[in-house]
């Protein structure tokens, strides 16, 4: 189903998790260099007070293809979700996110957020982010939003300024930007990943 050449990304896409009145899911995705992926997830939220919290991170330095694909359906009231997607982008990979958060007409009370942020490394690494609200209800807390940037030219100054070597400068940037959603226990092989690209 579309229109004009538009195809709707979620098509066909079936619920992966289901979370009943008071449960709490919490996933959190890791996609290291060297790694192509398709990370397809649709949660459904079908009782009053379901949460879920979705965290994801990608490191890609070749040419790695990741493409995101994520629904959350609210269909309950008082239910509560975030998701939280940070990557970095470097040699002629290509990334892509497509991300959909569907309040139903009776999920009133729904608090539901959605990030999307990218830092590219190359000019020929690509990022597609697609971040959508659909809201059916009137009362409700909902937001969304992506960005696609490059590592800060001004801290990498001022922190060589302070003798800090360029190189480490770049990691220590790219591990500040990962680190809301590095999972913990991993700490030392993301940052093994990222002083690899």
């Amino acid at each position: 189903m579309g229109y004009g050449n538009y195809r709707d990304p979620f098509v066909g896409l079936r619920p992966h998790y289901t979370v009943q009145a008071g449960e709490k899911l919490a996933l959190t995705f890791v996609i290291l260099p060297g790694e192509s992926r398709d990370a397809d997830l649709f949660i459904d939220l079908v009782g009053e007070g379901a949460e879920a919290e979705i965290k994801a991170l990608y490191l890609c330095g070749g040419d790695e293809r990741v493409r995101f694909r994520i629904l959350m359906h609210h269909r309950a009231p008082g239910c509560v979700s975030h998701q939280l997607i940070n990557g970095i982008a470097g040699g002629t990979s290509k990334v892509a996110f497509d991300g959909r958060i569907v309040v139903a007409p009776d999920a009133q009370q729904t608090e539901a957020y959605q990030e999307n942020h990218n830092i590219l490394l190359s000019g020929q690494a690509h990022v597609d982010t697609t971040p959508q609200l659909e809201i059916y209800a009137d009362d409700v807390k909902c937001s969304h939003g992506a960005t696609i940037g490059q590592l800060d030219e001004e801290a990498l100054f001022y922190m060589r300024t302070r003798g800090v070597p360029e190189k480490e400068a770049r990691v220590l940037q790219m591990l500040s930007f990962l680190s809301p959603v590095i999972p913990e226990g991993r700490e030392e092989e993301v940052e093994r990943a990222i002083r690899t690209l």
